[in-house]
């Protein structure tokens, strides 16, 4: 009978095993920059598993995902003068876990903090995350190299725990607006988008990205 982490230690033994001397010539010569790719690939194929509802198919693909975070830790190990391993990495995201849940985990005084609910919990999550990175705008830990749809996205979703308004034009504020009223299927609505600007000659991605780069500049301008 196997005891609980079990499995981890196991793969931690096969990775060392993959990339000490005798090992596999291939995971020996990997890069964090060379390994990109397939953090990326299995991000997606994890989030299609979850998607598809196969069960056998989200075992196997958190699996794959599991791989490239023991994978990153043992190459982080190997580091001439920053090293780190995979106990590391786990104690890291514990202790971040601990630290931005002062409504579950007790304080050193034994004091818990009070969360109503999922959204509050979720502001007290944001708060102690910009002061614990000094962030001083809306902006500071949103990845410009995030797919342009899910950045603009993730500042809008910013934006909305704050004061701050998104700095948008009237005309886009107006026809948001009528798209709302009208009560058009807004997803339909933008793949019929996505085919106007393709007929037009334009990258849907890049005109995107573009525009989520002038939208980022305007936020940080209104923060001022």
């Amino acid at each position: 009978m196997t005891a609980k982490g079990d499995g981890l230690l196991r793969l931690e033994a096969v990775m060392n095993q993959l990339r000490s001397p005798g090992g596999c010539p291939w995971d020996a010569e990997q890069t964090h920059q060379s390994l990109v790719q397939y953090l990326i690939e299995e991000t997606f194929e994890t989030i299609d598993a979850i998607d598809s509802g196969n069960r056998d198919d989200l075992l196997e693909e958190l699996g794959d995902l599991l791989l490239q975070v023991f994978f990153h830790a043992r190459i982080a190990q190997e580091h001439e003068t920053q090293p780190f391993t995979i106990d590391d990495v786990a104690n890291a995201i514990s202790d971040k876990l601990v630290r931005r849940h002062p409504h579950v985990f007790p304080d050193e005084n034994g004091n818990l903090a009070s969360a109503a609910d999922a959204a509050v919990a979720e502001a007290r999550w944001q708060e102690l995350k910009n002061a614990e990175k000094s962030r001083s705008s809306v902006t500071d830990g949103v990845p410009v190299s995030l797919p342009a749809l899910t950045q603009a996205s993730k500042l809008l979703q910013r934006l909305g725990n704050t004061s701050h308004s998104a700095p948008l034009s009237p005309q886009a504020q107006r026809l948001a607006a009528e798209i709302v009223d009208s009560e058009l299927d807004t997803a339909e609505l933008m793949i019929a988008l996505i085919g106007v600007m393709r007929e037009q000659g334009q990258d849907p991605e890049f005109a995107l990205r573009e525009g989520v780069r002038a939208f980022r500049s305007r936020i940080i301008e209104s923060e001022r």
